[in-house]
């Protein structure tokens, strides 16, 4: 029989997958363009948000692990890195917030799954 997993944690996933993608993108393109001090302003932005972005791939990371695994350890380290992520970077704290409340309902969820799964 195929076990149960957390839709929550699917979708936190996937939003946290998301949002990785594009913020990285985002700040990747960011140094390449018009002439000194753009390209300047532009490094010093990526290096004030990295460790931001660091952290949410990380959490998505674990996040992922946590729905594949249905391992509660791994679904709580996610929602944690979300919340660390978005104090270390208040002003993107909007975008990690349906991740960090979708990963910690999907944590206290997993409880039930798993004893649904061993039963």
């Amino acid at each position: 029989m195929k076990p149960k997993r957390s839709k929550l944690l699917l979708i936190s996933a996937i939003i946290g997958t998301l949002y990785s993608i594009y913020v990285v993108t985002y700040f990747a393109g960011v140094g390449g363009e018009g002439d000194a001090a753009t390209a300047i302003g532009g490094a010093i932005a990526t290096a004030l948000v990295m460790p931001h972005m660091i952290l949410v791939v990380l959490a998505t990371i674990f996040n992922w692990l946590g729905y594949f695994g249905n391992k509660r350890g791994f679904a709580l380290t996610g929602a944690i890195l979300y919340t660390v992520a978005g104090v270390v970077f208040p002003l993107y704290l909007m975008f990690v917030i349906p991740s960090l409340v979708l990963s910690f309902v999907g944590f206290a969820k997993l409880k039930q799954i798993i004893a649904l799964n061993n039963a």
